[in-house]
């Protein structure tokens, strides 16, 4: 595989970790400041361990970091830049109409 498709392979990974909306709800939550576990599940809607999947995508993608404090885990945008391929997007879906 040339060094190209790897990139592109990379970058569609990242893309992959974002096409979910409730890892998009996260997201949204985390550019205004870490949060909680059990705060994203509340947000999200659903039950611990599914919140824990969407975390664990995301932080594999290298877009969120994570800090353990005693029993309670706490997340943090590693790439605020992302909010702005997400802001992009709003404006194509407008313009979709």
């Amino acid at each position: 595989m040339n060094t190209n498709v790897k990139c592109f392979t990379r970058k569609a990974d990242t893309i992959k970790a974002l096409a979910h909306p409730a890892r998009l709800c996260i997201l949204d939550r985390l550019y205004k400041g870490e949060a909680c576990v059990c705060e994203l599940t509340k947000l999200v809607g659903s039950d611990i361990s599914t919140v824990s999947k969407h975390l664990l995508i995301l932080k594999n993608a290298g877009i969120v970091e994570y800090d353990k404090r005693g029993l309670q885990v706490f997340y943090s945008l590693n790439c605020p830049c992302v909010m702005d391929f997400l802001k992009c997007s709003e404006r194509v879906v407008r313009n979709k109409k």
